[in-house]
């Protein structure tokens, strides 16, 4: 069997394995570029470790340590609380509000997953006790996290951006994470009309819970005060400095960790490690496909079905129906965005820039899905009155639904209307 094939029956193995058995994706996909480079391939372990994205990886561990102190420490949680008191009892700005908090959280550094999974618990039970939907809820604070997944110091956006500066795709971080917010705002809120957002401005729900109207918030403490002032730095470091992210992070976080803001132990085991083996370990799988023709078999694939006019609306289903299933960071952008070159050139196409954010957008579209970790994450924090069965039935229906939604939605603006 020719190599090409055999490296991408591999890749197709390790998502299906991934998929069924939850297993890390990434060890297996280690795994399998040893078999299929070295030993099927006789190509040298050495030159097959050279596919490792280093920078990737020092980016990723320097960003998601220093927001592991922040969120060890109670930064983060007493933002969120911050924003939940501005609402003062009125529960039909409440999704809304927390939409845009999740969004401002991912976006400054700990990234989409990480905010879903600090927020879930507490808004989910807040949906409960003040009558709002837990599907509303978790459908609209949960596409507020993704929507600010893309940022450039986010991991998500880190990790695009990583690939993309490879393929000569530059200075688009910021296009790309404008298209996640509009997007994600445009199907919350559909979600938000759907499922009962406008009955709260009818009904005026505002006394169902005094914890809501009258909540008490403590003022930052020197610790958190420290940590919100060397994530600032880091920001404003980055974009007028351009400071390396993971680098600066390390500093920051070092700095930080030395005036004893939190407990470094607690912050580093808080690190999404089994995502930078994910991510790290199909980017090595990936590179060994592209060197031994494994991705231009993939793009031959995708081109058969695809015109300059639809490869977007192809891709777009294809990526978001994988994603409902895998992860978006750790499957869908690693082994999508390297062969958008390649699909194009076959397609006759140039709109490199359009295929890349239809295949970021859909991909993450699809994220509420219960079987994804973002949209299981807010099942699995649902309160005690929630129907946990319906909330499953009917998040995977919402998220089977913008596999299609996606694709259509990215179409429509990247291909049909241009929007950059």
């Amino acid at each position: 069997m020719d190599l090409a094939v055999i490296s991408l029956v591999a890749l197709v193995i390790a998502v299906v394995v991934s998929i069924v058995t939850n297993r890390n994706i990434g060890t297996l996909a280690l795994g399998l570029s040893l078999v299929v480079g070295h030993y099927l391939g006789g190509m040298k372990v050495a030159d097959i470790i050279k596919g490792y994205p280093t920078s990737l990886f020092i980016t990723l561990a320097g960003v998601t340590y220093l927001f592991g102190l922040a969120q060890v420490n109670g930064t983060l949680e007493k933002i969120t609380r911050y924003a939940i008191k501005s609402v003062r009892g009125r529960v039909a700005l409440l999704p809304i509000v927390l939409f845009f908090t999740a969004f401002i959280l991912a976006s400054i550094g700990p990234g989409h997953i990480a905010i879903s999974a600090l927020l879930a618990s507490p808004v989910m039970l807040l949906a409960e006790e003040v009558g709002i939907s837990p599907l509303l809820m978790a459908l609209v604070v949960g596409n507020g996290a993704q929507a600010g997944a893309m940022s450039p110091i986010a991991p998500t956006g880190v990790i695009a951006k990583g690939i993309l500066d490879g393929m000569g795709l530059t200075d688009v971080s910021v296009i790309l994470w404008i298209n996640m917010l509009v997007t994600h705002v445009a199907v919350s809120l559909l979600a938000y009309v759907l499922y009962g957002g406008l009955k709260l401005w009818k009904t005026g729900k505002t006394a169902e819970s005094e914890a809501l109207a009258n909540i008490k918030v403590d003022p930052f403490d020197r610790a958190q005060k420290l940590t919100i002032a060397g994530i600032v730095a880091l920001i404003l470091g980055v974009i007028i400095f351009k400071v390396d992210v993971g680098l600066g992070a390390f500093a920051i976080g070092a700095l930080l960790s030395l005036l004893k803001v939190a407990d470094e132990g607690k912050a580093i085991k808080a690190m999404p490690w089994g995502t930078i083996l994910m991510v790290t370990g199909v980017t090595v799988l990936v590179t060994l496909m592209s060197q031994i023709g494994g991705m231009d078999l993939f793009a031959d694939i995708m081109a058969r079905f695809s015109t300059p006019y639809t490869v977007t609306l192809v891709v777009g289903f294809v990526a978001a129906l994988i994603s409902a299933y895998a992860s978006t960071s750790g499957v869908i952008l690693p082994a999508f965005l390297p062969l958008a070159p390649t699909l194009l050139e076959k397609v006759g196409s140039n709109e490199l820039l359009a295929l890349v954010s239809t295949i970021v957008v859909a991909g993450h579209l699809t994220d509420l899905s219960p079987l994804s970790t973002t949209g299981a994450v807010f099942i699995a924090q649902a309160g005690p009155k929630t129907d946990k069965t319906k909330l499953f039935r009917d998040m995977l229906i919402w998220g089977l639904s913008m596999s299609v939604v996606g694709a259509v939605v990215s179409w429509l603006f990247f291909t049909v209307l241009r929007v950059p």
